[in-house]
């Protein structure tokens, strides 16, 4: 790879950002955002900061991130933006290195690199997941890893990819069982082995089967949890159009094999098939976990599989694309992928109407719950625990924003934090407890709001725009009020 074809990956990439857009404290950027931030600043989240410390003490993502901030001296927000561009560019590397071994030319690689490029944020089915986010996670630095060790394997380098893919558990373990499992089907696929891979699958059934006898029956809290707020751990409640998610890539997937075959393109044909049994062993340890009693081992998510599936299907699609349509006309390559860009652009436009394209350092924010929250940061004290509507960023104009990550305050249990409570299940209790405890919120008065003062320290509120005599707020906009509990 050359000099200039680094230069043009990095194009690409901030290319990609530019079209699919930036919004550090967005969605699960709530859950991870604040971890790092402790880690620089123990004094902050004194209270309720285990829906999202659990998480973070599992891995060594806070820590890494939060060492460069240290050592680079530079604000905590450019690291973020850094880090998000390394992200992406390094993951468009491992495409890149990928088709070009599965296709063996540039033409392909380029391709298969457009194609990913240009779908950065489609949904991946049923699973809640884009192949990259907007913001920086440990998903999408572990993919990117998985990405750049794959080709590793595809040259039969196999300690390599293990001691990579063990590098990666350190970040993410969870998409760390994905990629070792990929990487096995893989192996024995280039070895043309058969009936090896039927005695991996029964191995990995086992795997998956070993914690069932001492699986403790899961609390009616957390099955309530599975069967409301987290539908896409059990894929036999996903809406049937989400299904088309996982048999189109299937049939995709064949016919790449099939393709790979005629065309003599080994590594396409081993990996496709590889590809197919990897995703139908998850889909039926997914089926057995719809099963009550087993419901407890949802937090394993199996059918995230399905997210290096499409990032795979894509950049094997993409060099198909390049080499059988696109070949080295200039205008075919802007006739497929402007479109394309300009309509994830008008999506994601759609998904954050009320915030910038770009949400970056230094730039005024005209969405009128962020200018709160930054308020908040500024003129409240580091040990405030605040109030808000449980579900307050699913409200109009909200777009996903997360208080703590941007007021770097704490807050009572919210609708959100059962992302940390699906996965870590001794949480229940105690934020089903708060979450009944603010039930009504949007009719509370401010004798609603003192009992939560009484219950657990609240000390501030965040409210929409309406009055609630007795409240002292120092902080409104045309949407959002800032309360003091006296």
């Amino acid at each position: 790879m050359t000099q200039k074809h680094i230069a043009l990956l990095l194009l690409i990439a901030v290319a990609a950002i530019l079209v699919h857009g930036y919004h550090p404290a967005v969605e699960d950027g709530e859950l991870y955002l604040p971890g790092i931030k402790k880690d620089l600043n123990p004094a902050l989240y004194p209270f309720n900061d285990q829906f999202f410390m659990s998480h973070a003490r599992m891995t060594l993502f806070d820590e890494l991130v939060a060492f460069t901030v240290r050592i680079s001296h530079l604000p905590f927000d450019y690291v973020i933006l850094v880090w998000h561009i390394a992200c992406v560019f390094l993951f468009l590397l491992g495409c890149w290195r990928v088709a070009h071994i599965c296709f063996r030319s540039d033409l392909a690689a380029w391709g298969g690199v457009g194609l990913v490029a240009s779908m950065l944020t489609i949904p991946v089915a049923g699973t809640a997941l884009y192949i990259m986010d907007q913001y920086l996670t440990p998903r999408d630095l572990s993919t990117a890893g998985i990405m750049l060790v794959l080709p590793e394997a595809l040259r039969g380098r196999l300690w390599r990819a293990v001691i990579g893919m063990l590098l990666i558990a350190l970040i993410h373990p969870l998409m760390c069982v994905f990629g070792f499992t990929l990487l096995a089907f893989l192996y024995f696929q280039e070895r043309r082995l058969a009936a090896m891979a039927g005695k991996v699958n029964s191995a990995v059934a086992v795997m998956l089967l070993l914690p069932l006898p001492f699986l403790a029956s899961p609390s009616n809290i957390y099955r309530h949890l599975l069967r409301t707020n987290d539908s896409y751990f059990l894929v036999l409640r996903w809406p049937w159009y989400e299904w088309a998610g996982i048999v189109v890539p299937f049939l995709l997937l064949w016919w790449m094999a099939h393709y790979g075959k005629s065309h003599g393109l080994r590594q396409v044909e081993a990996l496709s098939r590889s590809l197919v049994i990897f995703g139908a062993v998850f889909f039926v340890a997914a089926l057995l976990l719809c099963i009550p009693r087993l419901a407890g081992l949802a937090l394993l998510q199996p059918m995230r599989c399905l997210h290096l599936i499409f990032i795979l299907l894509f950049v094997m699609l993409g060099g198909v694309l390049a080499e059988s349509v696109l070949k080295s006309q200039l205008w075919r390559w802007f006739a497929v992928f402007v479109p394309l860009c300009l309509l994830m652009f008008l999506v994601q436009r759609q998904l954050f109407p009320a915030s910038e394209h770009l949400e970056l350092s230094g730039r005024a924010s005209g969405n009128r719950w962020v200018q709160a929250f930054q308020w908040a940061r500024s003129h409240t004290p580091r040990n405030a625990v605040f109030a808000l509507d449980p579900d307050y960023m699913n409200l109009p104009g909200e777009d996903e924003h997360g208080f703590r990550a941007i007021a770097e305050r704490s807050t009572l249990a919210t609708i959100h934090d059962n992302g940390g409570v699906s996965m870590f299940p001794a949480l229940a209790q105690n934020w089903y407890a708060q979450l009944q405890a603010q039930q009504g919120w949007r009719s509370f008065h401010l004798q609603d709001f003192r009992r939560l003062q009484s219950q657990y320290g609240a000390t501030w509120v965040v409210l929409q725009n309406r009055e609630v005599p007795g409240l002292s707020c120092p902080y409104s906009n045309d949407t959002v009020m800032v309360c003091r509990l006296d």
